[in-house]
């Protein structure tokens, strides 16, 4: 190799190991201020904040809230620090203000069991608070917690109309999603080591309409009120159809803490109709005696002529009215002679 290209050689290698010399120290000092940046954050306490959109009546459940860190020059003297506040204690406790998901919680914002205001804290807007006895066997066996969603099932006796004298026993489910505010007198679950206690309560208080208030209150009156717990599936399913059908309208440009709120109050709205009911007869056959006999059509006047025929007569034309002479009833025609 001669000299020429020797020289054009290692003038080649020595740009080369020039390009890459300042390229890596291009790309070092472009890390490094990330890198200090990053170090300089301030790690600060841990503070309690909303898992999910908080609007306001929600009992707070362990899935609602969580610890999370948070700056330390942002951090808020109202703000539950973790390892100063117990969570388990603030289970059970009522949102007085609405909070969004991912801010903080602050104290003022809840309402614990026993303070002035809690149970009406708790309702929703336009809502009543009604309290119904229970038994072991009619609570469910003490399965049923603040927060939980029921149906209300009414069993009664009804006067048998058949001739037999037997009354006709029915239960009818008057009531659907119906939020459960407390048991007894308290509206917090009991959590020992980390297992919620089960416990009896002789009383459910309920959260309603005013309507519905009316409704729960006759029905005492009527039979026996027995309490069904609802899954929670069940009630994403009927919001679901609800929002198909058009029952619940979220409006055009709502953001995502309006819609929530929205679908949370329409989660815990309480259905009043398309109730359904189930008789003795429904349950045994031997129950069927008691099933009240619908009565018979009324027959109707025939009218005289040759045309007349046995049996029922032709429905007469133009108004009409009933007459009944003892225990006959017949139907004669307004203006006929």
């Amino acid at each position: 190799m001669d000299k020429k290209k020797l020289m054009l050689l290692l003038g080649a290698l020595i740009v080369a190991i020039g390009t890459a010399m300042a390229a890596r120290s291009l790309f070092a000092g472009a890390s490094a201020p990330q890198a200090e940046a990053a170090q300089q954050v301030p790690q600060g306490p841990k503070v309690l904040v909303a898992q999910r959109a908080l609007p306001v009546g929600t009992i707070i459940t362990a899935d609602s809230i969580s610890f999370q860190a948070w700056p330390k020059e942002m951090v808020q003297d109202a703000y539950f620090i973790d390892g100063e506040a117990d969570m388990n204690k603030l289970l059970g406790t009522v949102v007085r203000y609405p909070v969004t998901a991912g801010q903080p919680v602050t104290q003022g914002a809840l309402v614990s069991p026993g303070d002035r205001g809690f149970l009406a804290a708790a309702l929703g807007p336009g809502m009543r608070a009604v309290t119904i006895p229970v038994s072991q066997k009619t609570g469910v066996a003490g399965f049923v917690f603040p927060g939980d969603h029921i149906d209300l099932v009414l069993t009664q006796s009804v006067r048998g109309e058949g001739g037999s004298g037997e009354s006709l026993k029915a239960a009818e489910t008057i009531l659907r999603n119906v939020r459960v505010l407390a048991t007894d007198q308290s509206t917090e679950t009991e959590i020992v080591e980390g297992k919620t206690v089960v416990r009896g309560f002789s009383t459910i208080t309920v959260e309603v309409t005013p309507k519905i208030a009316e409704k729960v209150a006759v029905a005492q009156t009527i039979g026996t009120i027995s309490l069904a717990l609802r899954s929670l599936a069940d009630n994403q399913a009927e919001l679901d159809q609800a929002i198909a059908s058009g029952t619940v309208k979220v409006p055009a440009g709502a953001t995502k803490e309006q819609e929530e709120k929205l679908l949370g109050q329409a989660m815990n709205r309480p259905v009043d109709g398309g109730t359904t009911f189930v008789t003795g007869g429904d349950v045994s056959r031997f129950q069927r005696r008691s099933v009240p006999v619908a009565p018979a059509a009324p027959r109707m006047a025939e009218p005289a002529g040759p045309s007349a025929s046995p049996g029922f007569a032709a429905a007469p034309q133009g108004p009409v009215v009933r007459v009944t002479r003892g225990k006959n009833t017949v139907v004669e025609q307004v203006g006929r002679r």
